[in-house]
């Protein structure tokens, strides 16, 4: 960890830094996009809890679906299929 001469400078500034934020979000923060603060000490609990938070935001009914027959997949033998870098996938936390 390494402190900058502006991040000591920002603790003078403090108060000037803290003024414009709270500007800024007076002037933008509308319905349509709204701002939202999350406690960030935790960084894990922090990402959790602002999932979960704009999850809540998106309306969401169950939908009763009638059950559909699907067609047989068509299988072609000449098609090989790419493996994908593992990085692509989303890990299974839950």
């Amino acid at each position: 960890w390494k402190l900058s001469p502006m991040d000591l400078q920002s603790r003078v500034r403090w108060e000037q830094y803290t003024k414009a934020k709270e500007d800024t979000f007076a002037r933008t923060n509308i319905p349509e996009a709204p701002w939202y603060i999350v406690e960030g000490n935790d960084k894990k609990r922090a990402r959790l809890n602002i999932i979960h938070h704009l999850l809540d935001k998106v309306p969401y009914t169950d939908v009763d679906r009638e059950s559909a027959d699907l067609p047989n997949r068509v299988f072609n033998p000449e098609y090989e299929r790419s493996v994908l870098p593992q990085e692509l996938y989303v890990p299974k936390r839950y």
